[in-house]
Protein backbone atom coordinates (compact mmCIF):
# COMPACT_ATOMS: atom_id res chain seq x y z
CA UNK A 1 0.00 0.00 0.00
CA UNK A 2 1.28 3.77 -0.77
CA UNK A 3 2.39 5.61 1.92
CA UNK A 4 -0.52 8.67 1.97
CA UNK A 5 1.20 12.09 1.64
CA UNK A 6 0.19 14.89 3.00
CA UNK A 7 0.17 18.49 1.03
CA UNK A 8 -1.10 21.36 2.94
CA UNK A 9 -3.29 23.77 1.01
CA UNK A 10 -3.70 27.05 3.24
CA UNK A 11 -3.63 27.27 6.93
CA UNK A 12 -6.47 24.86 7.06
CA UNK A 13 -6.93 22.38 3.89
CA UNK A 14 -4.88 19.43 2.98
CA UNK A 15 -4.53 16.94 0.48
CA UNK A 16 -3.75 13.55 1.28
CA UNK A 17 -2.49 11.73 -2.09
CA UNK A 18 -3.06 8.00 -2.15
CA UNK A 19 -2.73 5.47 -4.82
CA UNK A 20 -6.32 5.00 -6.66
CA UNK A 21 -9.73 5.88 -6.50
CA UNK A 22 -10.69 2.72 -4.07
CA UNK A 23 -8.06 3.91 -1.60
CA UNK A 24 -9.64 7.10 -1.75
CA UNK A 25 -13.33 6.08 -1.01
CA UNK A 26 -11.71 4.01 1.98
CA UNK A 27 -10.24 6.65 2.84
CA UNK A 28 -13.31 9.58 3.27
CA UNK A 29 -14.90 6.73 4.06
CA UNK A 30 -12.86 5.86 7.19
CA UNK A 31 -12.47 9.58 8.12
CA UNK A 32 -15.90 10.28 8.15
CA UNK A 33 -16.98 6.87 10.75
CA UNK A 34 -13.79 7.98 13.24
CA UNK A 35 -14.90 11.55 13.87
CA UNK A 36 -12.01 13.32 12.00
CA UNK A 37 -13.26 17.16 12.66
CA UNK A 38 -13.18 19.04 8.92
CA UNK A 39 -15.42 21.10 7.18
CA UNK A 40 -15.27 19.09 4.06
CA UNK A 41 -13.89 15.66 3.21
CA UNK A 42 -13.80 15.00 -0.82
CA UNK A 43 -12.72 11.95 -2.28
CA UNK A 44 -11.16 12.10 -6.26
CA UNK A 45 -9.40 10.05 -8.62
CA UNK A 46 -6.46 9.70 -6.02
CA UNK A 47 -6.77 12.66 -3.33
CA UNK A 48 -8.85 13.24 -1.00
CA UNK A 49 -9.42 16.93 0.19
CA UNK A 50 -10.06 17.58 3.56
CA UNK A 51 -10.71 21.26 4.32
CA UNK A 52 -11.25 23.12 7.63
CA UNK A 53 -8.55 20.59 9.48
CA UNK A 54 -6.08 20.55 12.20
CA UNK A 55 -3.14 19.76 10.11
CA UNK A 56 -1.51 18.26 13.11
CA UNK A 57 -4.04 16.24 14.27
CA UNK A 58 -4.81 15.03 10.84
CA UNK A 59 -1.80 13.86 9.54
CA UNK A 60 -1.92 12.13 13.50
CA UNK A 61 -4.87 10.37 12.95
CA UNK A 62 -3.94 8.91 9.78
CA UNK A 63 -1.12 6.71 11.37
CA UNK A 64 -4.43 4.66 12.20
CA UNK A 65 -6.17 4.20 8.62
CA UNK A 66 -5.57 1.25 6.91
CA UNK A 67 -7.35 0.32 3.59
CA UNK A 68 -10.34 -1.32 3.37
CA UNK A 69 -13.71 -1.46 2.41
CA UNK A 70 -16.12 0.95 2.43
CA UNK A 71 -18.24 0.39 5.72
CA UNK A 72 -21.72 0.55 3.96
CA UNK A 73 -22.18 -0.25 0.41
CA UNK A 74 -24.08 2.45 -1.34
CA UNK A 75 -27.90 1.69 -3.47
CA UNK A 76 -27.21 -0.47 -6.43
CA UNK A 77 -28.63 0.49 -9.58
CA UNK A 78 -28.79 -0.88 -12.88
CA UNK A 79 -28.33 1.04 -16.11
CA UNK A 80 -29.60 -0.19 -19.40
CA UNK A 81 -27.02 0.12 -22.37
CA UNK A 82 -27.36 -0.12 -25.68
CA UNK A 83 -23.73 -1.02 -27.12
CA UNK A 84 -23.12 0.97 -29.98
CA UNK A 85 -20.53 3.10 -29.46
CA UNK A 86 -18.22 4.19 -31.62
CA UNK A 87 -14.73 3.34 -29.92
CA UNK A 88 -16.33 -0.23 -28.89
CA UNK A 89 -14.26 -2.06 -31.95
CA UNK A 90 -11.01 0.05 -30.92
CA UNK A 91 -11.38 -1.15 -27.01
CA UNK A 92 -11.92 -4.74 -28.57
CA UNK A 93 -9.07 -4.59 -30.21
CA UNK A 94 -7.03 -3.00 -27.14
CA UNK A 95 -8.51 -5.70 -24.96
CA UNK A 96 -7.60 -8.61 -27.68
CA UNK A 97 -10.99 -9.77 -28.12
CA UNK A 98 -14.04 -9.44 -29.62
CA UNK A 99 -16.64 -6.78 -29.28
CA UNK A 100 -19.24 -9.53 -27.76
CA UNK A 101 -16.36 -10.20 -24.71
CA UNK A 102 -15.86 -6.37 -24.29
CA UNK A 103 -20.11 -6.02 -23.85
CA UNK A 104 -19.57 -9.99 -21.65
CA UNK A 105 -17.34 -7.92 -19.52
CA UNK A 106 -18.38 -4.69 -18.86
CA UNK A 107 -22.23 -6.30 -18.05
CA UNK A 108 -20.36 -8.42 -15.80
CA UNK A 109 -18.54 -6.11 -13.24
CA UNK A 110 -20.04 -4.27 -9.92
CA UNK A 111 -18.56 -0.52 -10.33
CA UNK A 112 -18.67 2.11 -8.12
CA UNK A 113 -19.21 5.62 -7.81
CA UNK A 114 -16.22 7.00 -6.15
CA UNK A 115 -16.31 11.36 -6.96
CA UNK A 116 -18.29 13.75 -9.20
CA UNK A 117 -16.58 16.35 -11.67
CA UNK A 118 -16.10 17.44 -14.84
CA UNK A 119 -19.81 17.93 -15.31
CA UNK A 120 -23.02 18.02 -12.93
CA UNK A 121 -23.95 14.29 -12.46
CA UNK A 122 -20.86 13.07 -14.39
CA UNK A 123 -19.72 10.21 -11.80
CA UNK A 124 -16.23 8.45 -12.21
CA UNK A 125 -17.00 4.48 -11.94
CA UNK A 126 -14.23 2.61 -10.26
CA UNK A 127 -13.41 -0.98 -10.47
CA UNK A 128 -12.36 -1.75 -14.21
CA UNK A 129 -9.43 -4.33 -13.71
CA UNK A 130 -6.29 -2.83 -14.12
CA UNK A 131 -5.52 -4.97 -17.10
CA UNK A 132 -8.65 -3.44 -19.18
CA UNK A 133 -7.41 -0.13 -18.58
CA UNK A 134 -7.94 2.14 -22.01
CA UNK A 135 -6.22 5.38 -23.14
CA UNK A 136 -7.79 8.56 -23.65
CA UNK A 137 -8.54 9.31 -27.48
CA UNK A 138 -5.25 11.42 -28.83
CA UNK A 139 -7.43 14.43 -29.74
CA UNK A 140 -10.98 14.77 -27.83
CA UNK A 141 -14.23 14.91 -29.71
CA UNK A 142 -15.84 18.40 -29.84
CA UNK A 143 -19.30 16.56 -28.85
CA UNK A 144 -19.62 13.89 -27.21
CA UNK A 145 -23.82 12.84 -27.10
CA UNK A 146 -26.14 12.70 -24.00
CA UNK A 147 -25.95 9.08 -22.18
CA UNK A 148 -22.53 8.65 -23.77
CA UNK A 149 -21.07 5.24 -21.82
CA UNK A 150 -17.82 5.73 -21.90
CA UNK A 151 -13.79 4.43 -20.74
CA UNK A 152 -10.66 6.22 -19.71
CA UNK A 153 -7.72 4.44 -17.86
CA UNK A 154 -9.95 2.07 -15.18
CA UNK A 155 -12.36 4.40 -15.20
CA UNK A 156 -16.24 4.55 -16.61
CA UNK A 157 -18.67 7.19 -16.86
CA UNK A 158 -21.61 8.21 -18.43
CA UNK A 159 -22.17 11.94 -19.91
CA UNK A 160 -24.97 13.31 -18.69
CA UNK A 161 -25.15 16.12 -21.46
CA UNK A 162 -23.41 16.29 -24.51
CA UNK A 163 -20.16 18.01 -24.09
CA UNK A 164 -16.59 17.71 -25.77
CA UNK A 165 -14.69 14.73 -24.20
CA UNK A 166 -12.08 12.31 -24.96
CA UNK A 167 -13.17 9.36 -23.42
CA UNK A 168 -14.05 5.83 -25.33
CA UNK A 169 -17.18 5.57 -26.18
CA UNK A 170 -18.21 2.15 -25.98
CA UNK A 171 -22.13 2.69 -26.13
CA UNK A 172 -25.27 4.66 -25.10
CA UNK A 173 -28.15 4.79 -22.36
CA UNK A 174 -31.51 7.06 -21.53
CA UNK A 175 -30.94 6.98 -17.85
CA UNK A 176 -30.82 10.55 -16.66
CA UNK A 177 -27.68 11.08 -14.73
CA UNK A 178 -28.88 14.76 -13.80
CA UNK A 179 -32.16 15.73 -12.54
CA UNK A 180 -31.95 19.06 -10.35
CA UNK A 181 -36.04 17.95 -8.98
CA UNK A 182 -35.09 14.68 -7.83
CA UNK A 183 -33.39 13.98 -4.53
CA UNK A 184 -30.41 13.24 -4.60
CA UNK A 185 -30.07 15.52 -8.31
CA UNK A 186 -27.20 13.04 -9.72
CA UNK A 187 -28.45 9.07 -10.18
CA UNK A 188 -25.09 7.91 -9.47
CA UNK A 189 -24.45 9.70 -6.28
CA UNK A 190 -20.50 8.98 -4.91
CA UNK A 191 -21.14 5.59 -3.12
CA UNK A 192 -23.65 3.90 -5.55
CA UNK A 193 -22.87 0.70 -6.76
CA UNK A 194 -23.26 0.55 -10.74
CA UNK A 195 -23.95 -2.63 -13.11
CA UNK A 196 -24.59 -2.44 -16.74
CA UNK A 197 -26.74 -4.28 -18.23
CA UNK A 198 -27.40 -4.62 -22.39
CA UNK A 199 -30.71 -2.80 -23.16
CA UNK A 200 -33.50 -5.14 -24.73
Amino acid sequence: MVVPRLVPVGTRACLVEVEDGPAAASLADWARRTGISAEEIVPAATTVLFDGVDLPGLEAALAGWTRGAVSEPGPAVTVPVTYDGPDLAAVAQHWRCTVEDVVRVHTSLELTAVFSGFAPGFSYLSGLPAERAVPRLATPRARVARGSVALADTWCGIYPSASPGGWLVIGSTDAVLWDADRDPPALLAPGTRVRFEEAG
